[in-house]
């Protein structure tokens, strides 16, 4: 994964983003709490799906998926409006990438993260979202435009990048987006 500068060179928004980032690894840590983060994911799990609808198109290598979808890798549970699934067919299906549009909903343990559109890329173990994105880990909030969750380092990353479609997950967006979110504080005791 190429490291981009945010967008705005702003040390409020850089200390902002390292605080969350900082207060979410210490939350997902935390032993009591028993919620689990989205890049802790075992990647290598089988996948499972339900629809109201498949098609598969063989002579493309994928399956469309549409109406009420509803995936599961492990303890990763994904809902989107539909879905393209890549394959490929090498004397066995293997999944290359899910291409999740409509509502997209990705929850593991306490951690909810939603958008208007996600890829997940099983070769680079990279889960990108875009278009009003919300990740949710207990009391903390984080918005912007666009999610990178890198399942094999752990990492993940906010901009206020545009988005809403597949073509505009990797583009800068013209607005000049921000991030945005809260950070819950722990009770003084008296």
């Amino acid at each position: 994964m190429i490291a981009r500068p945010l967008p705005l060179g702003s040390l409020a928004l850089r200390s902002a983003l390292a605080g969350f980032a900082l207060g979410a690894a210490a939350l997902g840590f935390m032993s009591t709490s028993g919620a689990q983060s989205i890049a802790g994911h075992n990647s290598d799990a089988p996948v499972n799906y339900a629809a109201n609808r498949i098609e598969l198109q063989d002579k493309q290598n994928r399956v469309v998926l549409s109406g009420n979808v509803d995936i599961n890798q492990g303890d990763l549970h994904l809902t989107a409006v539909r879905t393209t699934v890549a394959y490929t067919d090498a004397g066995s299906l293997k999944i290359q990438r899910i291409d999740a549009t409509g509502g997209v909903l990705i929850t593991r343990g306490g951690e909810t993260a939603r958008g208007d559109v996600a890829i997940y890329d099983f070769d680079r173990r990279i889960i990108t979202m875009a278009g009003n994105v919300a990740l949710r880990r207990g009391g903390d909030t984080l918005n912007g435009g666009r999610l990178v969750i890198d399942l094999a380092s752990g990492v993940s990353s906010v901009d206020g990048r545009a988005g809403g479609s597949s073509s505009g997950l990797g583009t800068p967006g013209s607005g000049g987006g921000r991030v945005s979110g809260s950070f819950s504080v722990p009770k003084r005791s008296n």
